[in-house]
């Protein structure tokens, strides 16, 4: 598992140390009475640690609802959301603010980088917001990686598109997450740098345990995974391991038919 020397002074864990995050019977409701509108219908999810999950379904089915849950963006109406076996219910507003700066990356569809800081700048940000020191060489090691070493004092203006999400992927492995969240993160890049982007998020589960989930709508990015969930109507329809692009598109064809 990617870690930095962040001490996280966490109670134990209330679900097998095996499992990164879980949602157990989630409920999202909108609305009240005869307009309330359900985005979620009770799911339950496990991701193990050191797994690839993409989560699709078509437009409405929930998705990204979903990774709110999951990544605690949002509170479930009713269920709940375990991140490293702590139930996120439990937590005070800045206990929960800790729990997500020290054990949830994100990566967007959006770069979200800083036009006025250097690639390295953008990197190590969320650790100076924290109050945390940089590891040099763990910096490095993650510029490196994710191969920005050379481009390192360059600001976004100055990189490609496929260069700046090479940014956001480092920004979000840098902290040490104990799970990656990437909502669409190719959905602005060409084939190719998608292609390298989505092979940077498997190299970090495949060589250091990162566990990522990565909500898409992309059959060719859910093929990275190690597993697909399917969701329609705001509920699991189908889950699919070990994907092809083939086997996600005849599952998201038969889900949505």
């Amino acid at each position: 598992m990617l870690r930095t020397m962040i001490d996280l002074d966490r109670p134990p864990a209330t679900l097998a140390d095996g499992i990164a995050v879980a949602g157990a019977g989630l409920v999202r409701r909108y609305g009240d009475g005869d307009t309330a509108v359900d985005a979620l219908r009770g799911i339950d999810i496990e991701v193990p640690r050191g797994q690839f999950v993409a989560v699709m379904g078509p437009s409405g089915s929930g998705k990204s609802t979903l990774m709110h849950l999951l990544a605690g963006l949002d509170v479930p109406t009713e269920g709940t959301v375990y991140i490293d076996g702590e139930d996120l219910a439990g937590l005070s507003d800045d206990q929960l603010a800790k729990l997500r700066r020290t054990s949830v990356g994100f990566i967007f569809q959006s770069f979200n980088l800083v036009p006025t800081l250097t690639a390295q700048e953008n990197v190590i940000l969320p650790l100076e917001l924290a109050g945390e020191r940089v590891d040099a060489a763990w910096l490095d090691l993650v510029l490196d990686r994710v191969g920005l070493a050379p481009r390192r004092g360059h600001k976004p203006s100055e990189l490609s598109g496929g260069q700046q999400q090479r940014v956001a992927v480092a920004r979000a492995l840098v902290t040490g997450p104990s799970v990656l969240f990437a909502d669409e993160p190719t959905g602005n890049l060409d084939s190719r740098s998608g292609a390298d982007v989505l092979g940077l998020l498997r190299d970090a589960v495949d060589a250091e345990g990162q566990t990522i989930v990565m909500v898409t709508h992309d059959p060719r990015a859910a093929a990275f995974a190690d597993r697909v969930v399917f969701l329609a109507d705001g509920a699991v329809a189908r889950e699919l391991q070990d994907p092809s692009e083939e086997r996600v598109i005849a599952t998201m064809t038969e889900v949505t038919a």
